[in-house]
């Protein structure tokens, strides 16, 4: 499990490099997300295999073993959300590339003033597209921020279950269990309030842009 362990770290490391060349101006894009997808798929499949591995760790060594792969795990879906945003921002530039080709091969009709009627509709559909992409963002990071906050809650359920055994070994006391407790809620109530405080941003954001 151990060769696996830091097959995996070393591949999530090489990973990251992968995005760091992304932002050179030289580089073959194509090629260098094509390898980032390879090693992600290979990190996902060793993971897979070290959560059937845990169970074959001994009892008294499983919970830093697993504590080790939920890192990994965690590492890999941020991993995955970068490659996902830069695909995004990839997309939306050759997009707008393209837009801009389009216009510049446009022939326009040769009058003894050249001129260019600049339609509304055309305007608004313009302020529509760039507030929708504006709309698209918010509500990406929302959903990111929100997959944090839900990350960071499983991770806090594996604390207080883990404090919890520990507690029974050592003996520890009501008082420091009901502080534990009393942390989980209030972690509970700050991601709910971050939920409430995200949909208000973006039902400002649809608002203002939209209407």
């Amino acid at each position: 499990m151990e060769a696996l362990y830091f097959q995996t770290n070393s591949l999530i490391q090489e990973t990251q490099q992968c995005f760091q060349q992304l932002s050179g101006v030289r580089v073959d894009s194509v090629t260098v997300e094509a390898d980032i997808q390879t090693k992600l798929a290979a990190i996902n499949a060793n993971c897979d295999r070290l959560d059937v591995l845990l169970y074959k760790v001994p009892v008294a060594q499983r919970p830093n073993a697993k504590m080790r792969v939920d890192q990994l795990k965690y590492d890999v879906r941020h991993l995955q959300a970068a490659l996902k945003l830069y695909q995004d921002k990839r997309a939306r530039k050759e997009v707008e590339l393209a837009e801009r080709e389009s216009l510049l091969n446009k022939r326009f009709t040769a009058n003894s003033e050249t001129s260019i009627d600049i339609d509304y509709s055309l305007q608004h559909h313009n302020s529509m597209q760039n507030a929708h992409r504006g709309v698209d963002e918010m509500l990406w990071t929302g959903s990111n921020i929100l997959d944090g906050l839900r990350n960071q809650r499983e991770t806090l359920k594996g604390a207080r279950k883990r404090i919890l055994d520990v507690g029974n070994t050592l003996g520890l006391s009501n008082q420091t269990m009901k502080m534990i407790e009393r942390r989980l809620v209030e972690d509970k109530n700050v991601m709910i309030g971050g939920m409430i405080v995200t949909l208000l941003i973006i039902v400002l954001v649809i608002y203002f842009f939209v209407f």
